[in-house]
C-alpha cells in the first residue's frame, strides 16, 4: 500500500492561474483594463475546475525541462517488537517509486475583424475572453477528467436486486444508490485513505445527483452544521462523501441497448498529481488590431494558453463507481 508525500496545499483556483499570470498585451491597453480582462477570462475559468480541485500539486521550476517526476512511499509496516535495553534497533528506510508525466501546452483564440470592432454594439473583448475562459477551464478539467476515469477500481451499479459485473450490462435502472456510496468510502477508509479537508469526495454528473437526492440520508449543502469551505461545485453530502456537481462528469457510451454510462468518482487525498512549469499556469493574451501580418489594422485576437498534466498516483485511494440513469436517453457521451 502506498503513501504519498504530502507536498502540495488544497486546491486554489487563483494559484491555477499562477501568480505571474499575464495579459500578454501590445503597448496602449491601461493595467486597469488588462486586471480586467485577466480576471474575466479567470472568473470564468475557475467553476470549470471541478475534477482539478483534489489533486496535489506539484510544479515543475521554469527551465527545468518538460518531465515531472511524482513520488509515491510505501507505508512502513507496524514496529511490534519490544525495544531492547540500551540497544538500537536496526532502524527502517524509505521504499519510494517514482512515477514520471510529461506535461504539455494547450491554447486557442478567437481572432475579431476592425468592422466588427467598429459596429457591434457589444464589448467583443469582454465577450470573447469570457467564452475563452469557459473554454480554457473545461479543457483542463476534461484532461484531467480523463486521466481520474482510467483508474482501475470500479464498482458497478445493480439493476435492483441484480448485480452487474461489466460496464454492458448497465442499463438506465442501474442507478447509484446509498449503499454504493458507502461501500466504495469503506474501501477507501480500508486503505487508510486520507480525507480532504475532513471527508472523501465524490464527483457526480447532475443527472446521477438526483437519484442520490431523493435519499433520507442526503443533506444539502445550505443544511450542513458547518457551511464553511465549501468546495467549488459542491452540493451535497452522504455520511463521509461530500459530492460536488459537475455537466463534465464523464459520461461513456457501452451500456446495454445503447444506454449510456455515467461514471461517478469517489476519491480521497493523494490520489492523483497535478503539475504545471512555473510561470506557465493559464495566461490571457490579447492582441490589439494590426499585430502581425496586418498593415491595415484589420484584425485583432484574444486567446489563451496553459500548460498542464496530471497523474494518478495510487489506485487505492480512488473508486470509479459506473451507473445508468433515469435521464439516460437525454445524455451525451463526452
Amino acid at each position: 500500500m502506498n503513501k504519498i508525500k504530502k507536498l502540495s496545499r488544497m486546491y486554489d483556483a487563483q494559484k491555477f492561474a499562477d501568480v505571474n499570470t499575464n495579459t500578454t498585451l501590445s503597448p496602449g491597453l491601461s493595467a486597469e483594463n488588462k486586471t480586467y480582462y485577466e480576471k474575466t477570462l479567470l472568473n470564468n475559468a475557475e467553476p470549470n475546475l471541478i475534477h482539478n480541485q483534489f489533486g496535489d500539486e506539484y510544479d515543475i521550476p521554469k527551465n527545468g525541462g518538460k518531465t515531472i517526476e511524482f513520488r509515491k512511499y510505501d507505508s512502513l509496516p507496524k514496529a511490534i517488537e519490544p525495544l531492547t535495553e540500551g540497544v538500537t534497533p536496526k532502524g527502517n528506510s524509505l521504499n519510494v517509486t517514482a512515477v514520471t508525466a510529461t506535461v504539455a501546452q494547450y491554447g486557442d483564440y478567437i481572432q475579431m475583424s476592425d468592422m466588427l470592432d467598429l459596429t457591434a454594439i457589444d464589448n467583443n473583448v469582454v465577450q470573447a475572453t469570457k467564452l475563452l475562459g469557459s473554454q480554457a477551464g473545461r479543457t483542463m478539467d476534461t484532461i484531467t477528467r480523463e486521466v481520474l476515469n482510467g483508474g482501475t477500481n470500479v464498482m458497478y451499479a445493480p439493476i435492483g436486486d441484480t448485480e452487474v459485473t461489466s460496464r454492458s450490462q448497465l442499463t438506465d435502472k442501474a442507478v447509484l444508490t446509498v449503499n454504493l456510496v458507502f461501500k466504495a468510502a469503506a474501501l477507501l477508509k480500508a486503505f487508510n485513505t486520507d480525507t480532504i479537508k475532513g471527508s472523501y469526495v465524490g464527483i457526480v454528473h447532475p443527472y446521477v445527483a438526483y437519484d442520490l437526492m431523493a435519499s433520507d440520508q442526503w443533506i444539502d449543502v445550505h443544511k450542513y452544521a458547518s457551511p464553511e469551505n465549501i468546495f467549488e461545485g459542491e452540493i451535497g453530502k452522504i455520511g463521509n462523501v461530500r459530492f460536488v456537481e459537475s455537466s463534465e462528469a464523464k459520461i461513456s457510451e457501452g451500456g446495454a441497448d445503447g444506454a449510456k454510462v455515467f461514471s461517478t468518482l469517489i476519491l480521497g487525498a493523494h490520489a492523483y498529481g497535478k503539475t504545471k512549469v512555473a510561470g506557465g499556469g493559464l495566461k490571457h493574451i490579447l492582441k490589439q488590431l494590426g499585430y502581425g501580418d496586418d498593415p491595415l489594422d484589420q484584425r485583432s485576437s484574444a486567446g489563451w494558453k496553459a500548460t498542464h498534466v496530471a497523474k494518478r498516483l495510487c489506485e487505492q485511494y480512488m473508486v470509479r463507481i459506473e451507473s445508468g440513469s433515469a435521464f439516460s436517453d437525454m445524455a451525451v457521451a463526452n
